[in-house]
Parts: structure tokens; C-alpha cells; sequence
């Protein structure tokens, strides 16, 4: 993939997902704002129904019902003493059952009835007869004979010709009862919130239900009842409103995280195989480049080498020809090594591999490979250290070897000049340490040595000749027989640390 392709790629799939992120973000927010706006209307309606209800009530309470069978009924409250009962009404300065009238009008069979509710069984009757005694007076008597049923109450006020009801408001507001009447209204809605009420009358004063949860309201709401008197309002503060608004909505917050989560999800998982296709590629060619150049090697020896038999070798010295012919027998010997090596990377990535295992003594086995790098390597220094003489552990002696040498081999290639090799026997696990005071590696490439193909890149060069395939295939053998292989790196020393299952 060109590298201008895949940064388009990656900048739509950022795209994508801040897009996603954005519009998911929005509609959140939307749906937060429309659920908090139902919520101050629902508690717009609780709050009207309640003040509704609170007057309602206080009329039915305050009611007083005149009846006469007379038709002059009217005429009864133009007089001067009616208006004084109103007033003493007004005052609370009122006694039913003794109160008089003063004046001569001459009105028999008027009652008076207070709290009136047809069709309530809380009808309070307070019955009084306004007659004249022998002194002229008016006056409401005691309370004549109760009704004991609504039927029976209903009947009595069929049977009368008239009727005047006169209902007694009040200017103030109870905030006490008005609460009791809120909450069950809030109840029926479903709605638990935290509220604080304020009321303000005629003259400007502030009546208070809960200051500190009117000084910390999160939302306000006024009534719009037609019942509240003229020239003042009713004002409702309330709090935890973001929870109950979120808890309304969680449903909604739950499926919009998911669908993210999903969309986002997919994208990073389509941009990481991405990735990896790129890396892919990548090795592909850088294998393909390093194949080339390794082949080139040994094939122009070759080449050159049966050029010199053919050429310059026409008195047919059997000695020229014999040198010739090792060069080449060599230079196909590497190439048979590097075919070899290609084709166990590739069985290493199926389950075909199958080890032939067999009890060795790995001391003799590690130091015969010391010994033999030794040899071949002078300038190097390799120094082998056993804690026992004899350690046998079951393994297959042809991959377990390689495995080694392909270690100790890189130490030679990239580590220092002194190269120790430590095996020790634990109680229940062997530990094979390869050390070197080289510093080729750096943390960053640490987690990626052990990739197959992966080779310590320097610029667009590499720092030796190789496929990068040596320490994946140690790595995976380990690996078959139980162990573990490990890189710890500090500022002078590369430790390649395996551990095998004793046993």
C-alpha cells in the first residue's frame, strides 16, 4: 500500500469517528434538553393542578349558601347589616350560631348554609333560620334538625326557588397544605424531585418553603393557575434534576454508547488490519531485496568459480579445479542454508511441526556450541558457566541447537566483545542465560525482535545481512518445548534469559 494511500485512509477513518462522536454527542444533548423541558412542564402541570385543587378546596370550605322559598331574596343583601356579615366574614370574626341581625328588614325562612358540597359526604350543614322575634330583631338561630344523607340533601335544595351562593377567598396561601397537595400531585407523575416553593402576595411579600433548596435550584417554574389571586405568584425551585433526567434517559445513553463503541470499534479494528497489511507489505519487499542480495553472493561466486574452470584452467591443473570447485561447493552449501531456514519460518506458522525429543546433557550440548563459536571466532571472547556437570532435559537435539546458535550467533554479529553463557538448574526450572556487553538494541525494538522478518533498521539500511528470521524461529521452538524466552536490556549488558520446565 502507498504510503499517501494509507494516510488518506487513516485521516477519513479519524474523520469517521469524530463525525460519529459529534453527531452522537449532539443528540444526546438534544435529547438531554428536550427530556429536561418535559420535565419542567410535567412539573408545570403538577404545580397548576396542585393550585387548582388548594383553591378548589378552600372555596368549598368557605362557601356560604343563602335559600329562601320567598323570591325577595335579593333584597335581603342590599341591607346595611348583610354588608357588616361580610366584613366580619372577612375579619374571621364570625359566630354562626349566635350571630344577630340589627336592622328591620322583615325576611322569614332564609337559611344559611356553610361548606356546602352537594355531591361531598364532608358536608358540613350549619342551618339557621333568620326570623324576627317580639323586639323586631333578626337573628340566626341554633341549627335546626340535621340531614344525615346526600340524597336527603340534594332533595332539600331541589325543592327550593332560590338560592345565592357566596364563596369567601382568601389572599394568602397556606404553603404547608399547598406542599401536602404538590407532592401527591408529583407522586401521580412519577416525579421525585427536591423543590422549594416560594409565594408572593398583593403587597410584595415573600413567603419561603425550604430556602436552601430554593438558594441551590438547579430549575424554576411559576404557576399559571387562574385560581391564584391578582397581583401575586407562586414560584416552584427544584433540584436533582440531571439524575432523574438521565436516569429517564439511560436507555437512550446506553444505546448511543454501544452503537459507538460498535462503529468505533470497527473502525480501529479495520485501521489495525490495515496496519498490518502496510507492515506486511513492507517486509515483503524487504525480504524480497535481502533474498536478492544474499542469492547474488553465492551465485556470482559460483558463477566466477566454473568461469575459472572453464576459462583459465586449460592445462586442466587438477588442483586449480579442485579449488574452484569447493568455492562453489560452499557457495551452494549457503544457499542450501538460507532455502533451509525460509522453509522452517514456514512450518513454523502451522501445527505440522512435530519434535523428535530425547534426554541430552545440556551442559555438554551448550558448551560444545560455545566451544565451536570459540573456535571459529577468535576475536570474540565466550565464556561457559554451569551451577552442575549434568543437566538432562528432554529435547529435540536438532531444533533445540539451532536455537542456541541462533542466539549465540547474534551475539557474535551485534553484541560486544565478551559473550557469557550461563546454565543453571533449579528446583523446578532450568535457566539458560546469554549475555553480552553489546548495545545494538534500544527498548523501543524489544517487544518486536522475536517478529518474524523483523530486522534492527538503520535509515533505509539494516545494520548486518540476514532474513530476519533467527530469533522467531528461537523463539518458537523454545516455546514447543514449554519455556519462555525473555530480553532484558541495560545500558552495557543484552541478556537473552530462556526458561525450560524441569523435567
Amino acid at each position: 500500500m502507498q504510503k499517501n494511500s494509507y494516510k488518506n485512509v487513516l485521516y477519513f477513518i479519524t474523520l469517521v469517528i469524530l463525525v460519529t462522536l459529534n453527531i452522537q454527542v449532539y443528540w444526546n444533548f438534544k435529547n438531554y434538553e428536550a427530556s429536561k423541558q418535559q420535565l419542567i412542564n410535567d412539573v408545570q402541570i403538577s404545580l397548576d393542578n396542585a393550585v387548582d385543587q388548594y383553591y378548589t378546596e378552600l372555596a368549598e370550605r368557605n362557601a356560604i349558601r343563602f335559600s329562601s322559598d320567598s323570591s325577595n331574596i335579593k333584597d335581603f343583601f342590599k341591607k346595611s347589616s348583610f354588608s357588616r356579615f361580610l366584613k366580619k366574614i372577612d375579619s374571621g370574626d364570625v359566630n354562626f350560631k349566635s350571630y344577630t341581625f340589627s336592622d328591620d328588614s322583615v325576611h322569614s325562612d332564609i337559611r344559611i348554609f356553610r361548606s356546602f358540597s352537594a355531591d361531598s359526604i364532608n358536608f358540613r350543614d350549619v342551618h339557621m333560620h333568620h326570623n324576627l322575634d317580639s323586639s323586631g330583631t333578626s337573628k340566626f338561630s341554633s341549627p335546626i334538625n340535621h340531614v344525615q344523607n346526600n340524597d336527603s340533601r340534594k332533595k332539600i335544595f331541589e325543592e327550593l326557588t332560590s338560592k345565592i351562593i357566596i364563596s369567601i377567598n382568601e389572599d394568602s396561601l397556606k404553603l404547608e397544605v399547598l406542599d401536602t397537595i404538590l407532592r401527591n400531585q408529583l407522586k401521580r407523575k412519577q416525579l421525585n424531585i427536591n423543590y422549594g416553593v416560594t409565594f408572593l402576595d398583593q403587597k410584595g411579600t415573600s413567603f419561603n418553603l425550604r430556602d436552601t433548596i430554593i438558594n441551590q435550584s438547579e430549575l424554576k417554574t411559576k404557576t399559571k393557575s387562574s385560581y391564584l389571586p391578582r397581583g401575586s405568584s407562586l414560584e416552584l425551585s427544584f433540584m436533582n434534576t440531571t439524575r432523574m433526567i438521565l436516569k429517564k434517559n439511560l436507555f437512550g445513553i446506553m444505546l448511543s454508547f454501544l452503537l459507538v463503541s460498535a462503529v468505533i470499534g470497527c473502525l480501529l479494528y479495520l485501521l489495525n488490519i490495515i496496519n498490518r497489511q502496510k507492515q506486511l507489505a513492507e517486509l515483503k519487499n524487504d525480504l524480497i531485496s535481502n533474498i536478492t542480495h544474499e542469492f547474488k553472493t553465492p551465485i556470482a561466486t559460483i558463477s566466477a568459480a566454473l568461469e575459472g574452470i572453464q576459462n583459465f584452467n586449460r592445462e586442466n591443473d587438477p588442483e586449480k579445479t579442485k579449488k574452484y570447485v569447493e568455492m562453489s561447493s560452499n557457495q551452494l552449501g549457503k544457499l542450501n542454508t538460507m532455502v533451509e531456514k525460509i522453509l522452517e519460518t514456514a512450518t513454523m506458522d502451522s501445527e505440522e511441526l512435530e519434535l523428535n525429543l530425547e534426554e541430552l546433557n545440556l551442559v555438554h550440548l551448550i558448551q560444545t556450541i560455545s566451544n565451536r563459536y570459540q573456535a571459529s571466532v577468535s576475536e570474540k571472547k565466550i565464556k561457559f558457566h554451569s551451577t552442575k556437570s549434568t543437566i538432562r532435559k528432554k529435547v529435540d537435539a536438532f531444533h533445540f541447537e539451532n536455537a542456541i546458535n541462533n542466539i549465540v550467533d547474534n551475539a557474535i554479529k551485534y553484541g560486544g566483545n565478551t559473550i557469557e553463557v550461563y546454565l543453571k538448574n533449579m528446583n523446578s526450572h532450568i535457566i539458560l542465560e546469554i549475555k553480552d556487553n553489546g548495545t545494538s538494541l534500544n527498548k523501543s525494538q524489544k517487544d518486536k525482535i522475536f517478529e518474524k522478518f523483523y530486522r534492527v533498521p538503520k535509515g533505509n539500511t539494516h545494520d548486518v545481512k540476514g532474513f530476519g528470521i533467527g530469533l522467531f524461529y528461537t523463539k518458537t521452538i523454545i516455546e514447543k518445548h514449554g519455556g519462555t524466552i525473555e530480553l532484558f536490556l541495560n545500558q552495557e549488558v543484552t541478556n537473552f534469559k530462556i526458561t525450560l520446565p524441569n523435567g
